[in-house]
């Protein structure tokens, strides 16, 4: 009778199955042109990272988001100890899904007000894993089993000390994703000819008993978004760099880094100085600097972030190859993507090198003649309330 009286109800799915006063989870599975429905705030005192403005009939409405919810996990990372800033980034370079972990406003403050440790009231980690296992000659080092006649059923037994093992697939997980694809939809046969065509290496997202059960039991899909990236060979670098009297000796310039998007690039290195002694490569995409995300921000807005102190600074990349390999396995941005162009011929750049005054880093822009007026941004780099998942 309530959900007929009152529309919003109606509209609200029972998904979470948690009881009152326990952590909630949903996942967000959003098309390219639609948003979360959701903004997220934060409260004067440290009353941690609270959703708000819940759109009727949004997404996050429809999944059973309620205004005054506080944020725990954010693809199974906690976050409540987070400041604002990195858990709206972590929520942006998402993508298009994300997992949440909320407990209402009044469960919160009594947690706090008792001193509780709010990591404590969720499970030790819901990660699925990815994998990259390259074969040897005996092949992959796995088998798969499964229900006779169900598709998309698959369990793995993994061979000792085959190349599954040192790849980090644990023996008897479900087999979610092969290659960045999934293969609830795939038969025996069907999957084995994927295998076949994988050559001599291939990506699997899997998960244990454990966390497969996790989800289903709450009727949620098992999200790649959240996996374990740690067992792959692609990986991140990071680059400390202290300025020298040529200052750091590299090129910053905006290009495109697939699927429309917009990235900041690192070419030119100079010999001996900073960038170089770091292990900077040239064609390596900016990911952060200084422990905080480039997403969001214009080639002038990365260029301010890397000046912002005057004599050193830590950069976050990724190498063409990895780049390519987390696009492949749909996750193609693994901390940041830029998203305005400025121009709509060639690309902004910036030396970041030679020293002007003193020790002030040398900031020379190359912008394209006849270029249209560079648009205006507001100061800083990430808005304070995640922007209708955008």
């Amino acid at each position: 009778k309530d959900g007929i009286d009152n529309p919003a109800l109606s509209l609200a799915e029972d998904t979470d199955g948690e009881a009152a006063g326990e952590p909630r989870f949903y996942l967000l599975s959003k098309g390219s042109a639609e948003t979360f429905g959701f903004c997220l705030h934060e409260e004067l005192g440290g009353r941690g990272h609270v959703v708000g403005q819940v759109e009727l009939g949004g997404l996050a409405q429809r999944r059973g988001l309620r205004d005054g919810d506080r944020l725990l996990q954010v693809n199974g990372r906690f976050v409540d100890h987070l400041d604002h800033q990195r858990v709206v980034q972590r929520i942006k370079a998402s993508g298009n899904q994300v997992l949440l972990a909320v407990l209402d406003g009044d469960s919160y403050a009594a947690a706090k007000a008792l001193g509780r440790d709010l990591a404590q009231l969720l499970p030790a980690d819901v990660r699925p894993r990815l994998c990259h296992v390259r074969r040897d000659k005996n092949g992959f080092g796995f088998s798969v089993s499964g229900p006779e006649g169900t598709k998309g059923t698959f369990q793995l037994s993994v061979r000792h000390g085959g190349p599954a093992d040192r790849a980090g697939v644990p023996t008897g997980s479900w087999l979610l994703e092969l290659n960045g694809a999934s293969v609830r939809s795939c038969s025996r046969a069907q999957l084995a000819r994927k295998l076949k065509q994988s050559g001599s290496k291939v990506t699997l997202l899997v998960a244990s008993g454990a966390v497969e059960e996790f989800y289903r039991l709450r009727g949620l899909q098992v999200p790649a978004a959240a996996a374990d990236a740690s067992w792959l060979p692609y990986k991140a670098r990071e680059l400390r760099m202290v300025k020298g009297p040529g200052g750091y000796g590299f090129l910053l310039k905006e290009d495109d880094c697939g699927a429309g998007a917009i990235g900041q690039f690192l070419w030119e290195v100079d010999a001996g100085l900073a960038a170089e002694r770091a292990g900077m490569r040239e064609g390596d995409r900016v990911l952060a600097v200084n422990g905080e995300s480039i997403e969001g921000l214009d080639h002038q807005q990365t260029v301010l972030r890397i000046r912002a102190h005057e004599d050193r600074v830590t950069l976050l990349v990724i190498d063409p190859a990895s780049d390519e390999f987390y696009r492949s396995v749909r996750l193609g941005d693994p901390r940041a993507a830029g998203r305005a162009r400025l121009w709509g011929g060639s690309q902004p750049q910036t030396r970041v090198g030679r020293s002007l005054q003193g020790s002030r880093l040398a900031v020379e822009l190359h912008e394209p003649r006849n270029s249209p007026p560079r648009c205006s941004f507001p100061a800083g780099a990430v808005p304070s309330a995640v922007p209708r998942g955008r």
